[in-house]
């Protein structure tokens, strides 16, 4: 199992948002990779909790590792249809 620090904080700005982590980094990643968060309002997009491994926003069914952030990995349910 791969540890990954726990996300502490989340915000958002026109074209990104940005996570900070337990360990002191800051991660900015492109809404763009996220089209449920791009496409979502910005009232939706407040409305997420944090878990130990990663953010999730119920209301627009999204769940982010920061595994996968730390990895580069965007949206990947593309991804997962393509392979079905």
């Amino acid at each position: 199992m791969t540890f990954s620090p726990e996300p502490v904080a989340v915000r958002f700005d026109a074209d990104n948002f940005w996570v900070d982590l337990g360990d002191g980094r800051t991660l900015g990643i492109p809404l763009a990779w996220f089209p449920r968060l791009l496409n979502g309002t910005a009232e939706l997009r407040e409305k997420f909790f944090l878990s130990p491994d990663g953010i999730h926003w119920e209301e627009l069914d999204e769940d982010i590792s920061i595994a996968g952030l730390l990895a580069g990995r965007g949206d990947q349910t593309l991804a997962r249809q393509a392979a079905a």
